[in-house]
């Protein structure tokens, strides 16, 4: 059972808000002298905008597929949340929670469970799309743009389900973030303090619109450059979703995610990438590569960071190719070839779909 935070009433919305009201007041001078009748107005219109935000998540319940391979490291009932974005029951939600799902369950607020079905999931911005089956009658989030919010800005992340809440956050930073698992975005929302209940959750600025999906929770979510480290949560930002929404909705997911893919888990130290894990049956597998590997190139070009090892993989041409890989091994160099297969084709998908 994931800690339980209250759900806030009318009167922890007014703290909440006078929370946000005083940062605007802190960061923008012009503030200090605005009318109070304006200032009230203010309040009042981001008090209810922030409610419908909160309303608009929703809990997930997924259970993958029989034999899916996602099970080994995410384990076959996964539970998190989502936020409505659409007005026919489109929730957007954390890829990993439906991938390779089979059932999926929508939870409101008002403790009703509604069947759902997957309609997307895209390995490159690690989306999911989901498409309630009845109706919610759930006002949809509106999209914002994370872009354009400021560095310590006040933002609220609220989770749904049985053990939903909502609290306030900061952002820590905006930047590029590598995955160990062949992952790579530009634009990440770094936050803090951190929520254990992140996956899946809805990041909204002060005016509610939805700027991030919560994926993960870190011990440090401070900028490389910065000395002190700061736990806290990474955030996929909605701006990826509006370029390929039309797509996902089509065709399931979006050309980016068609692209090589080896089976590996890997971590960058000290300019340095080191192989720690490879999935079984995997290209990466069948080519002999192994936990401690120190990856040099991909064909020819020199990789350091995580960022270029996951780049210069995709950009190297089709999914399905000979990638030539130079490494070292307990101190032998040594290359090795793999032969790269479309991500999207070793997902299973349940019968008829």
């Amino acid at each position: 059972m994931k800690p339980r935070l209250p759900r806030v009433s009318a009167v922890a919305w007014t703290a909440l808000l006078a929370v946000l009201a005083a940062f605007v007041l802190t960061w923008s001078q012009a503030a200090l002298a605005a009318d109070s009748a304006d200032a009230t107005a203010d309040l009042s219109d981001r008090s209810r905008a922030l409610q419908r935000a909160q309303n608009a998540v929703v809990g997930v319940q997924a259970m993958a597929v029989e034999g899916a391979r996602s099970t080994a490291t995410l384990g076959p009932v996964r539970n998190g949340s989502g936020v409505v974005i659409g007005p026919d029951g489109l929730v957007l939600t954390i890829g990993y929670l439906v991938l390779e799902a089979d059932q999926v369950q929508i939870v409101t607020d008002d403790e009703r469970t509604i069947p759902a079905r997957v309609i997307g999931y895209d390995v490159a911005t690690g989306f999911g799309l989901v498409q309630a089956l009845a109706p919610l009658r759930i006002e949809a989030a509106p999209l914002g743009r994370s872009a354009a919010l400021a560095p310590r800005e006040v933002m609220m992340i609220a989770s749904g389900g049985e053990d939903g809440a909502v609290s306030p956050a900061w952002l820590v930073s905006r930047r590029a973030f590598s995955g160990y698992w062949e992952y790579h975005i530009t634009g990440a929302l770094f936050t803090t303090p951190p929520r254990r209940d992140h996956s899946g959750a809805g990041l909204f600025n002060a005016q509610g619109e939805l700027v991030g999906i919560g994926s993960l929770v870190l011990a440090d979510a401070a900028p490389p450059e910065d000395p002190d480290r700061v736990p806290g949560n990474m955030f996929v930002p909605v701006d990826l979703l509006s370029p390929i929404l039309d797509e996902l909705r089509r065709v399931g997911s979006s050309a980016s995610s068609r692209r090589a893919w080896l089976g590996v888990n890997c971590v960058e130290q000290n300019g340095d990438v080191r192989v720690v894990r490879v999935n079984d049956d995997s290209p990466a597998d069948v080519a002999g590569l192994k936990a401690g590997d120190q990856i040099l190139r991909v064909d020819g070009t020199e990789v350091h960071a995580l960022e270029a090892l996951w780049t210069t993989l995709w950009s190297g041409g089709a999914p399905e190719r000979e990638v030539v890989l130079d490494i070292r091994r307990d101190g032998t160099s040594q290359t090795v070839k793999v032969f790269s297969v479309d991500r999207m084709k070793t997902l299973k998908r349940p019968r008829g779909i």
